[in-house]
C-alpha cells in the first residue's frame, strides 16, 4: 500500500495527496520543494499561484540584469502570512510549473471523474 497518491512532480518538487486507511485524503495537497513542505487546500494553492504571479510582476525591474537567473533575491510570498521565500528566477519558474501543473491535474481529475462522467 502506498501512503501517498502523487498528483504532479517536476525537477524541483512534488505534489501529492496523503492516504489514510486506504482512502485518499482529497481536502489538502502536500506540496514539497526545496526541503520544505506546505499542506494547502485547493483555495490556498490558487492563492499561492497568485503570489507567484505577483512575484513576477514585482521583479520586472530585473529583466535586463545578467545575474537574474542565479540571484536569490526574488521574494515569493506564500498563503502563510508568516512565511516568505527567497528564490532564484529558475526556482520561481519551477515552483510556478509545480503549482500550475498540480492545479491542472486536480481540475482535470475533477472533471473526468466528476461532472464529465455520463
Amino acid at each position: 500500500m502506498q501512503e501517498i497518491k502523487q498528483i504532479y512532480h517536476n525537477h524541483l518538487g512534488t505534489a501529492f495527496y496523503w492516504r489514510k486507511d486506504n482512502d485518499v485524503v482529497l481536502d489538502k495537497v502536500q506540496l514539497v520543494f526545496r526541503e520544505m513542505g506546505f499542506y494547502f487546500t485547493q483555495q490556498e494553492l490558487q492563492l499561492f499561484k497568485r503570489c507567484i504571479e505577483d512575484s513576477y510582476i514585482q521583479n520586472k525591474c530585473c529583466d535586463n540584469c545578467e545575474l537574474k537567473n542565479k540571484c536569490h533575491k526574488f521574494l515569493l510570498k506564500t498563503p502563510c502570512s508568516q512565511i516568505d521565500l527567497a528564490v532564484s528566477i529558475e526556482e520561481l519558474d519551477a515552483v510556478k510549473d509545480l503549482v500550475e501543473g498540480t492545479l491542472f491535474k486536480i481540475n482535470l481529475d475533477d472533471y473526468l471523474y466528476g461532472e464529465g462522467m455520463n
